[in-house]
């Protein structure tokens, strides 16, 4: 074991949520997103093409952009296409291939990418616009808003504002090292969490900084998740991405 594995294991809290796997999501097919049952006030959500482009009609910041049409020296692991990732199960269908973002998080976006490759590293994308009927289905699983959003307010990534991702070389396309894995629920995939190697810190700082430079705001319990601010000026949508591709 490395000195990275080993401070680690000693310092990471206990976490039961692996194991929780497809009897709780027996509703999601790989080419489809079921809406889970909910048990609290379901907020308004636009889920129809043509409300969508009537707000967009009205505003062009409302407008979900595909980050490559924006952004250079992205790489895309979009881990719900798969069943790589907490749940064991793919909540997007298996051929999606794209990300979105709204118009002003795609290109301060794209603004953080052209400034990380002056130093010549790039973003590996791991999620961006998440439909909210898997919100849902998340909440049934983990029902913690340290690690999920709450469905009766939805999240940044429901409303096309927030982004999950990490550093990449841009000539090998490996990941900077951060310490944990991307959906790491403990406490050291924390900001705070500073029982680290410097290299990590230091990696971790900067995605923070070049984040922050452009506007997007870290969520303090996970090193991957940033959103812009301005959540309130963005509806909650539950539009599937076959419609959007």
């Amino acid at each position: 074991m490395n000195r990275l594995s080993l401070r680690m294991a000693n310092h990471r809290h206990k976490t039961t949520i692996f194991c929780l796997c497809g009897s709780l999501l027996w509703g999601i097919g790989q080419a489809k997103i079921v809406q889970a049952q909910t048990s609290y006030p379901r907020p308004e959500v636009v889920e129809r093409m043509r409300t969508y482009h009537k707000m967009v009609r009205a505003d062009a910041d409302q407008q979900l952009v595909e980050l490559s049409s924006t952004a250079t020296g992205l790489v895309y692991e979009i881990r719900y296409a798969s069943p790589n990732n907490f749940t064991g199960q793919a909540l997007y269908p298996a051929n999606t291939r794209s990300c979105y973002l709204r118009r002003p998080a795609a290109e301060a976006l794209s603004r953080v990418a052209a400034s990380l490759q002056k130093k010549g590293l790039g973003l590996k994308i791991f999620d961006a616009y998440r439909p909210f009927g898997v919100t849902e289905a998340f909440w049934q699983l983990i029902q913690d808003e340290r690690y999920v959003a709450n469905p009766a307010k939805g999240s940044g990534h429901n409303r096309g504002i927030a982004i999950d991702l990490t550093l990449i070389d841009l000539r090998t396309k490996k990941e900077l090292e951060m310490g944990t894995s991307f959906d790491n629920f403990s406490d050291t995939a924390h900001h705070t969490f500073t029982a680290l190697p410097d290299l990590v810190l230091q990696n971790r700082k900067l995605l923070r900084t070049e984040m922050a430079a452009e506007g997007f705001v870290a969520l303090e319990t996970e090193w991957w998740h940033y959103s812009l601010p301005n959540a309130k000026n963005f509806s909650l949508l539950n539009i599937p991405f076959k419609k959007l591709d």
